[in-house]
């Protein structure tokens, strides 16, 4: 089945909602559709061995659900059944009845069924389907789809599911991202992850894959896939979660009917409740959902945060609140392998946010320090914009293992497959563009992506046609696709430059009257008194201390002549004297107050120093400078700094560490991009 005939039978699935309008808006139409495909999936596949298993049900009814479990899966050959007379073709035998009995159908299945129509919500919209008499109408049309395994093998089925729920999505309008990753995306993510492991083939060999953020399962039935291509007798376990009950339903679905393990997909939330907080996994795939707010649990993870930092899941650092992208990686690194029992690897999707959101010290940086220090991060791919269907941004692959071949160690391999892409024939939603996969006489631009990944070579290059601006005419040019780096050199050092503070001083009228609007002078004349009386006089003493000190002042003026210090000690020690004259015993943030008032930047004063004779910062002309790892920040300072203003120095006391990934920085640029690469 290719995938065109995967989406015409979507497409007539979908179809089957004219029958539900009026009823339904258009974003309900999927309450319907999801559960009555996954329903007729298991229908069809229960079909064949339906007479044998209540057969064997009337010997063993009554007995312990232990027993009657066993026996029913043994005759069914798949992980459920379903003990009622009914199938979904007999239902329609009964008009008046159809409602009750598709429900006691359903509730005739396994308890692991159950669980999935449960979340489903599905016995309100029978309900709802039969006070609107179209329940009848729904259920003939879905009875003439053939879901047989013959028909549709569970692979094809899984695509299935992903249309419809593509469509869903686009009608509900869904957040970018949200339950459904593209097939070509997870092949080319899965390539990347499992193509450099060389034991996949030993039969005795166990993998446990895991995706935080499942789904409705297509990552784990990708790598699953990939898995039983190179050794058909493999049996991997699958884990996942999600805490959306639509997609968990459908994954569980999936699961049951492939016959895995279901209670290994999880419900929850997967940042507050951890389903597998005691778990290592052999391979880590997600494509979490695109700047997704981590409000919501925000009290769960900074506790977390702080209990337990590195020993928990969010040690390194807690990223901005409006995004928790980074949250995904540091869960899926809390759960990798000792590299002692074979280590891990771990795939996950982007956008550009987490390449470089966060200044030095921030939350964001500091995660990407501790992957990049810790050497775990392999490699980053940036992918064709226009690939996912409901947002066309820019999307990275970022693979991240602490079990780096040798000639990978401290190292980091950045390569640009933007240009890597084939125009669809329709566009679907946002997404135009789609990665040739090899099929359908498609070129497999997944094998030379993850060939390039594998050859691991700095500067690679392929040539692309590209239409130039203006004309439009197209020009073939050869564009590097790879670079490796050192870890060093995504790192630098955020340096703060001072530079001395200069002021001059004068007890003039104009600067006198500048007073009024210094803060601590205003806080003499105020009073934070509850009694009104009290608060009265306190207010009132203020303000003659406040004359005292305007006196204090005019007359040093006219005692100096209004001179203008060009030294702030010499004018502190002029005012120190007149003060003691006069008995005003200046206080600390009277003195302070004066200063800001009276004193004003001049690049020709003297600097003015601290108690130990160090200049003092001016605020006003400090500035930071990103200075590369790898470079010398004094001779940084030497070259760039002091050449052009020759008092600066370093305050070496406020330079942070920080790490970013410009990927964008280092390959060809080129407006509004037109590539055939077909």
């Amino acid at each position: 089945m290719t995938t065109e005939t995967h989406r015409q039978m979507a497409i007539f699935i979908w179809g089957i909602c004219n029958l539900l309008r009026g009823p339904y808006k258009r974003n309900e139409y999927r309450k319907v559709i999801l559960p009555l495909t996954v329903l007729r999936r298991f229908d069809c596949i229960l079909e064949p061995t339906k007479q044998g298993s209540l057969k064997e049900y009337s010997k063993i009814k009554g007995k312990p659900e232990s027993i009657i479990k066993a026996k029913m899966e043994q005759v069914t050959g798949v992980k459920f059944y379903n003990l009622s007379k009914l199938e979904f073709s007999t239902l329609l035998d009964d008009a008046n009845q159809i409602a009750p009995n598709l429900n006691s159908y359903i509730n005739n299945f396994s308890s692991n069924v159950r669980d999935i129509f449960d979340r489903f919500e599905f016995e309100d919209e029978i309900r709802k389907m039969a006070e609107k008499n179209i329940l009848y109408q729904v259920i003939k049309k879905f009875s003439k789809i053939d879901f047989s395994p013959v028909k549709v093998d569970n692979l094809q089925m899984g695509y299935i599911f992903e249309e419809l729920i593509r469509i869903g999505a686009e009608q509900s309008n869904e957040e970018a991202g949200e339950h459904f990753t593209p097939r070509e995306v997870i092949k080319l993510m899965v390539d990347l992850l499992l193509s450099p492991e060389d034991d996949l083939a030993e039969s005795f060999k166990v993998k446990k894959i895991y995706d935080p953020a499942c789904g409705t399962g297509g990552m784990l039935s990708e790598a699953e896939q990939y898995l039983k291509q190179l050794n058909k007798d493999s049996q991997p376990h699958l884990y996942g979660q999600d805490w959306n009950d639509e997609a968990w339903a459908i994954c569980r679905s999936d699961m049951v009917i492939k016959g895995h393990d279901e209670e290994k997909i999880q419900l929850g939330d997967t940042f507050s409740k951890d389903a597998y907080s005691n778990d290592k996994f052999d391979y880590m795939l997600a494509n979490p959902p695109f700047g997704v707010s981590w409000k919501q649990q925000e009290k769960n993870i900074k506790s977390e945060a702080a209990l337990l930092g590195y020993t928990g899941r969010f040690g390194a650092g807690l990223p901005r609140v409006n995004d928790g992208a980074l949250l995904f990686l540091q869960h899926m690194i809390a759960k990798m392998e000792n590299i002692e029992d074979g280590g891990s690897r771990i795939g996950i999707v982007f956008n550009g946010s987490p390449l470089f959101t966060g200044d030095a010290g921030s939350g964001e940086s500091e995660i990407r320090r501790w992957i990049i220090e810790n050497d775990w991060l392999e490699a980053i791919i940036a992918m064709p914009d226009q690939l996912f269907y409901n947002t066309g941004i820019s999307t990275y692959i970022w693979v991240v293992t602490n079990k780096k071949l040798k000639e990978r160690k401290g190292k980091i391999q950045l390569i640009d497959a933007r240009n890597f892409w084939i125009r669809m024939t329709k566009s679907l939603g946002n997404k135009r563009k789609q990665i040739g996969d090899g099929e359908d006489g498609r070129p497999n631009q997944i094998a030379e992506i993850t060939t390039i990944y594998g050859n691991f070579l700095n500067d690679e290059a392929r040539t692309f046609k590209i239409k130039e601006n203006g004309n439009g005419e197209e020009k073939e040019k050869e564009l590097i696709v790879c670079k490796v780096f050192d870890n060093e050199d995504f790192g630098y050092n955020k340096i703060t430059v001072d530079r001395p503070l200069r002021l001059n001083f004068q007890t003039s009228e104009e600067r006198i009257a500048l007073l009024e609007d210094i803060t601590a002078f205003q806080n003499i004349a105020s009073s934070k008194k509850k009694d009104e009386n009290i608060r009265i006089k306190e207010v009132e003493a203020g303000q003659q201390r406040q004359e005292t000190i305007r006196v204090l002042l005019r007359d040093l003026g006219k005692a100096k002549n209004e001179k203008l210090y060009k030294d702030r000690k010499s004018f502190l020690i002029d005012l120190r004297e007149i003060d003691r004259a006069k008995e005003v015993k200046l206080n600390a943030n009277e003195l302070k107050g004066i200063l800001e008032a009276l004193g004003e930047r001049d690049e020709t004063a003297e600097i003015c120093r601290d108690k130990k004779g160090k200049p003092e910062p001016d605020p006003q002309l400090r500035e930071t400078e990103m200075v590369p790892l790898k470079e010398s920040i004094e001779e940084y300072l030497k070259q760039e700094v002091l050449p052009h203003v020759p008092d600066a120095w370093i305050d070496h006391s406020k330079t942070k560490i920080g790490y970013e990934i410009p990927l964008n920085r280092h390959f060809y640029k080129y407006e509004s991009p037109s590539l055939n690469n077909s």
